[in-house]
Parts: C-alpha cells; sequence; structure tokens
C-alpha cells in the first residue's frame, strides 16, 4: 500500500507503506535506510528493501507467548546480518541469502536491548540482571560486563564490535572495551539512563535519562558536546539515528514525535508525527526506529506497522 500526499507537513508523510496489518512488536532501519526489519503477530519477522517497497524475506522465530514475543532488532552497519531478540532468546539471520546463522537461548535472565556488529561478528546483549554480555559468534568467546548495578535498559555498539556503550535503571551510562570489559568513559545521570546510541563513525554517544537529561558527547574526549533543548518536563527517546556527516540527530518517541536535532547546540529544528494505531485509543504509536534516507528526506518505522517518508525542509 502507498498514499501519496502533494503537501507535506508534520502530520502527512511524502509516501506511506504497510509492513504489518495489526501494527508492529519492534522494528529496525538499517543506517542507510535501504532495509527494514519488523516484528508483528501476523507476519513473524519481515525484511524489507525499503528502496523497492519489496518484501525480501519472512522469517520465523516462535512468538507464541508474551515471552516469546520478538521485541528488540538490529541490523549491522554494513547491511549484512540481523539480529532479533524476545525475553529468553536471540537469533542472528542472512540478509543475503536469508538462511538462519544461530539461535541462542538466555538462561539466567531477560534481555532488554541487543546490537550487531558487522559481518554478524559480535553481538551485545543487556539483561535485566544489570549484566551486559558480549559474545564473539565464532569462536564463542563471552565477556559479561559488571559495570552496572541494576537493569539494563539499552545498549550499543560500534561497527567493530570494539567499543560498547550500554545505560541502565543505576544512573549510569557506561562506555567500555569489549576485548577487556574495562570502562572508558561513565556518564552520570540524574534519573534511570534509558536511551544510549553510538554514532557508527565513532563521533559520538548519546545518552538520554527519564526526566529530563539527553546528552550527546565526544566520544574521542568524554566531553560533553551539547544537551537536546526542550521546554517539555521530559521527552523519552525510543529510536536514534547520527547523521552521516555529524553535524545532526534523528530521534523517535513513544509519543508519535519524531525530531531532527543541531549536534552542536541541542536545538531542535524540525518535527514530524508519525501515522497513530487506528484500533487502539486513544490512539497512539511508538517510534521503533528512524534514519536518513539522504539530505532532504528521512524514514520511519512506528507500531502502527507503517514506514513512512518524510521531507526535510
Amino acid at each position: 500500500m502507498i498514499l501519496s500526499a502533494c503537501q507535506p507537513n508534520s502530520s502527512t508523510p511524502i509516501e506511506r507503506w504497510q509492513h504489518s496489518v495489526k501494527g508492529a512488536y519492534a522494528a529496525n532501519i538499517s543506517n542507510n535506510g535501504q532495509y527494514s526489519v519488523v516484528s508483528s503477530i501476523h507476519h513473524g519477522i519481515s525484511l524489507w528493501d525499503l528502496e523497492k517497497n519489496a518484501l525480501k524475506f519472512n522469517w520465523s522465530q516462535q512468538q507464541d507467548s508474551a515471552d516469546n514475543l520478538v521485541l528488540a532488532i538490529d541490523i549491522s552497519n554494513d547491511n549484512r546480518y540481523v539480529l532479533t531478540a524476545s525475553s529468553k532468546n536471540f537469533a542472528l539471520w542472512n540478509i543475503t541469502n536469508g538462511q538462519s546463522e544461530g539461535y541462542w537461548q538466555v538462561r539466567d535472565s531477560t534481555i532488554r536491548d541487543i546490537a550487531l556488529s558487522n559481518n554478524g561478528e559480535h553481538v551485545l546483549v543487556g539483561k535485566t540482571n544489570g549484566t551486559v554480555l558480549h559474545v564473539t559468534i565464532d569462536s564463542g568467546r563471552r565477556l559479561e560486563f559488571l559495570g552496572h548495578t541494576e537493569k539494563v535498559n539499552s545498549v550499543d555498539m560500534l561497527p567493530n564490535g570494539r567499543i560498547a556503550l550500554s545505560g541502565a535503571n543505576d544512573f549510569v551510562a557506561y562506555v567500555w572495551d569489549t576485548l577487556s570489559g574495562q570502562v572508558i568513559y561513565r556518564f552520570n545521570h540524574p534519573s534511570r539512563v534509558t536511551k544510549v546510541a553510538l554514532d557508527p563513525k565513532g563521533r559520538y554517544a548519546f545518552t538520554a535519562d527519564s526526566k529530563k537529561d539527553a546528552n550527546i558527547w565526544d566520544l574521542k574526549t568524554g566531553k560533553l558536546i551539547s544537551q537536546l533543548q526542550y521546554t517539555n518536563r521530559q521527552e523519552v527517546f525510543s529510536s536514534i539515528q547520527f547523521s552521516d556527516d555529524g553535524t545532526q540527530l534523528l530521534t523517535g518517541a513513544p509519543s508519535r514525535k519524531v525530531s531532527l536535532w543541531d549536534i552542536k547546540t541541542g536545538k531542535r529544528k524540525e518535527s514530524w508525527h508519525v501515522t497513530p494505531r487506528d484500533d487502539i485509543r486513544p490512539a497512539g504509536a511508538v517510534v521503533y526506529s528512524v534514519a536518513f534516507r539522504d539530505n532532504s528526506h528521512i524514514i520511519t518505522e512506528s507500531s502502527s506497522g507503517y514506514a513512512e517518508l518524510w521531507q526535510i525542509k
């Protein structure tokens, strides 16, 4: 399904594609905006080619109960592999041939968030028991990062798998080395850290808490570059993407809101609202993933089951 509009504004996308008929549980767009992976009850796990709006693969990962719902997805920066996870297990998929590369269970805790390196080589798993697990798939090497004292909410990893970022309910975000487990930077927050993200080019780190602070850090020095400026009492973020040129940040929220920010100043430049789910009241949608398609357009995936293309003014 493609719906077009002549005059795009903050509520009207240029194009809209339906990727699940009754809403989605999770979604992730590749960093270059080429692919999207969507988890839903009716379609399982679907890999879409966004440039053609074509379904490339449908994958089956058991989703027969609330514990088995795939609620976390990450596409490797090189667009070669996809990692999907429920609360108890995670699976690795090959984008080139559509084959499964493996399936693993987590027994001592539940999964909160995941990240995947290039070549599907390294997997990062943040868990409710406060640990972050780094796994090298081919060798089976496992490293547990034990810096957090409470539930981990969000994790990310550079494409080479060497540097990780994690944020937790202990009010702290850590940048750490995945070979040694040593902390590189500690970023303190006034409340629980709910979202973290790394710039794939290794320039920036983003950390946000549940109250007021959303910070952009220099990953080479650990110094604060800017705080996102907003007048609301708080803003919560569900998705983050840095622009390729390193000047802008794109965020998505559980409130349907998508925002474009200036990295140096932290000021909001523009915002949009994705299509809400029409089968729930009040109507709403969580923005699961955001990406820059080019210098003039962004693309979003949300819980409404739609991918949407937006114009940057």
